[in-house]
């Protein structure tokens, strides 16, 4: 009997997630225990179900792929991370494997090779799709230790930082900032000021184009700038 392979799948898409869900459980050896629509909800969702392989999208609202695999790889770090995107830049592909994911995917991907990647990452193999394999073989090199922030040209953010720059671009007021982060208010406008200072820009719209631009939300998740 085949040991089962415990998925979470972190999609914001309903008809991708759903889709992609029936076509990887067909063959009973893979069991999806975990649907994430946001990232912060796949980093809590992870920590309390321990999948072995998380299916993680790059584009996620609230905390966007990239800091939600920073964030559950530091929590359980036996969990293997198998990204799924539309993006193969290379900017994203250095920055997730020096994270520590072992599988890289586009979304052109078929579900079929999705599973075979999941079964691939489960014994310890790593997985990559025909484009991202050719940049690892043309241009990877070495790659720098995790540190935990997010750097363009030459401004290195914080975790946090991050965090707080998508929920502003994404368009939520402090309040709602607070409660996601679980700080105060008075901590969101302290950190939103001086994340400001340090980018040496001091409105939304402007936040927000810099955020896109580095690639920490797509414009199509972008709800409101104030």
């Amino acid at each position: 009997m085949k040991a089962i392979i415990t998925v979470l799948l972190a999609e914001d898409h309903v008809v991708v997630r759903e889709g992609l869900r029936v076509l990887i459980e067909a063959d009973g050896d893979i069991q999806v225990v975990g649907e994430a629509i946001t990232g912060r909800e796949a980093v809590l969702m992870a920590k309390h179900l321990r999948p072995v392989v998380v299916v993680m999208d790059i584009a996620m609202p609230l905390l966007n792929g990239i800091q939600a695999t920073q964030q559950i790889l530091n929590a359980a770090p036996k969990t293997k991370i198998l990204v799924l995107s539309a993006h193969a830049d290379p900017e994203y592909v250095d920055q997730l494997m020096a994270l520590g994911v072992v599988g890289y995917l586009t979304k052109q991907t078929s579900a079929e090779m999705v599973a075979r990647a999941v079964r691939k990452v489960h014994c310890g193999e790593t997985f990559f799709s025909p484009s991202v394999a050719k940049h690892l073989r043309d241009h990877y090199r070495k790659p720098v230790p995790p540190d935990r922030s997010f750097k363009r040209n030459n401004i290195r953010l914080t975790s946090r930082e991050t965090e707080l720059l998508q929920l502003i671009a994404e368009g939520h007021v402090n309040k709602q900032i607070a409660s996601e982060l679980n700080i105060s208010i008075k901590t969101v406008e302290k950190h939103r000021q001086h994340l400001m200072e340090k980018l040496n820009i001091h409105e939304i719209a402007g936040l927000t184009r810099y955020a896109i631009a580095a690639g920490v939300i797509e414009s199509s998740v972008q709800k409101t700038v104030a």
